[in-house]
C-alpha cells in the first residue's frame, strides 16, 4: 500500500536529493519521539512513512550515484526499528544525520 499516494514518481523526483532526505529525516524524527513517548503505532506509521519515502529516493533516477548510501540508510533504518539493532544505532546517530540534510535544504530555500 502506498501511503504518499501524491508524491509518487515525478512529483518525488523533482525536488532535490536533500530535500528528500530532509523530508525523510523528518519522519525518521517523529518515529524516534513517538517512540520514545510510547507510542508505538504512531511510530510504526512514521517509520514506514519514512520507509516509503527513501523507497522513492533511491529509485530516483538521479540518485543512481548514492545508492550504496541509500540502500545502506535502509538496511539500518529497518535493523533499528524493526529488527535486533545489530548496527548499534542510536536516536542521537540518526538525528545528526538527518539534521544535516535539514540544515542544507534551510540553506538552499534561503537563496
Amino acid at each position: 500500500m502506498i501511503i504518499h499516494t501524491t508524491l509518487v514518481g515525478e512529483r518525488w523526483n523533482q525536488r532535490s536529493t536533500i530535500e528528500q532526505m530532509a523530508n525523510i529525516g523528518c519522519d525518521v524524527d517523529r518515529a524516534i519521539r513517538w517512540r520514545n513517548k510510547g507510542e508505538l503505532v504512531n511510530s510504526r506509521n512514521a517509520f514506514e512513512r519514512a520507509l516509503e519515502l527513501l523507497q522513492f529516493t533511491i529509485a530516483d533516477p538521479k540518485n543512481r550515484k548514492k545508492l550504496k548510501e541509500l540502500c545502506r540508510l535502509k538496511e539500518v533504518l529497518v535493523d533499528y526499528f524493526a529488527y535486533d539493532n545489530e548496527y548499534v544505532s542510536t536516536d542521537e546517530w540518526f538525528q545528526d544525520y538527518f539534521f544535516n540534510f535539514n540544515y542544507m535544504y534551510a540553506l538552499q530555500k534561503g537563496k
